[in-house]
């Protein structure tokens, strides 16, 4: 049962929610680094009680309570986070169930191809092709890639620069779809990693006082996963969605202005709309579901609605230089999971 809160120490339970069988919230510290050590050593705002609770030091210096699914402090390892978090949602593609992971706040590179760091958009592609095996010879899979961004509003195809606003469609044969999105077929790991350098070279980033490579747009890389077999006329189709939401970096201390504003002001709102949807499903106080409120939420409506699985990863850095934004994710977590 995925479930989140916050509480200050002193104060009553703010917040919290039930969510379905399938979701799962989790945070991810990732390590200290040179630039955060050399200004506060190895201090942390960090206090950690188990794998599922923590405190947080806010900005009064008071201790914030938080707990998740699991919580991965910076010692834990990546193959860890994909076990838990990404694997139920590989398994359930294999068997024609939809899946998404959302990936929130500052972390390591989705791209990360060192063996130990590697992070999750390469093991959820390792996850795919090996759980094929598992089926055995009689079973023909077809795995096809699409890679898109949605940049103030637009959603781009990250493999043909020529299609800058794409069209979300809904048919009865294949739910929602990107209409004219290039679909790249792979057939093995390093095809993979082909088509995502590719595409990863074309998003839209800007630069920030915050982070130099700071992402100004939601990324998504969706999965088709087709599946015929010799017993079975009919085939199925599970998809995974691999959504890098863009980051949380506040206007005032980016130094944000002008179109960066703008950007911004469209990510709020995208982000927003997420969460509405999110506490909508979670809640089921309310018989309408807001997924046209966005492109990103209507683009994952068959991905986070019905008889799918969900979980989202806030990944944070346990640093008093980015408190803020880490304090800021988390609470991110709390409410939208």
């Amino acid at each position: 049962m995925a479930f989140g809160f916050e509480q200050t120490l002193g104060g009553s339970i703010g917040w919290m929610i039930e969510s379905k069988l399938e979701d799962l919230v989790c945070v991810r510290f990732r390590p200290l680094i040179s630039s955060e050590k050399r200004l506060h050593d190895e201090s942390t705002r960090i206090q950690a009680f188990d794998t599922q609770s923590f405190a947080f030091k806010d900005e009064k210096e008071e201790d914030a309570i938080f707990c998740f699914d699991r919580v991965f402090y910076q010692d834990s390892e990546q193959v860890e986070v994909c076990d838990f978090l990404a694997t139920p949602i590989i398994e359930g593609a294999l068997n024609a169930i939809n899946g998404t992971i959302l990936i929130y706040g500052q972390g390591p590179s989705v791209l990360d191809e060192d063996q130990k760091k590697k992070g999750l958009l390469p093991r959820v592609v390792d996850g795919l092709f090996e759980g094929m095996k598992s089926f055995g010879e009689m079973t023909k899979w077809t795995v096809k890639l699409t890679m898109v961004e949605i940049y103030m509003d637009k959603i781009r195809d990250l493999f043909d620069a020529s299609k800058d606003n794409i069209q979300i469609k809904e048919n009865k044969c294949q739910g929602i779809f990107l209409s004219g999105a290039t679909e790249m077929p792979i057939k093995n790991a390093m095809e993979a990693l082909r088509c995502f350098h590719r595409g990863i070279s074309n998003r839209a980033v800007g630069e920030t006082q915050m982070n130099v490579a700071s992402s100004r747009s939601h990324s998504l890389y969706i999965f088709s996963v087709q599946q015929e077999s010799a017993s079975d006329v009919r085939s199925k189709i599970g998809k995974v969605v691999l959504v890098d939401l863009a980051g949380s970096e506040k206007a005032e201390k980016t130094g944000a202005g002008g179109t960066v504003l703008e950007e911004a002001k469209s990510i709020n709102k995208s982000l927003s709309a997420l969460g509405n949807v999110i506490n909508a499903l979670t809640t089921g106080k309310v018989n309408h579901i807001p997924y046209r409120d966005s492109r990103l939420t209507r683009i994952l409506q068959d991905a986070l609605g019905g008889n799918s699985r969900t979980a989202l990863l806030c990944c944070c850095s346990p640093s008093p230089t980015n408190a803020s934004e880490s304090l800021s994710t988390l609470r991110f977590g709390a409410r939208h999971a």
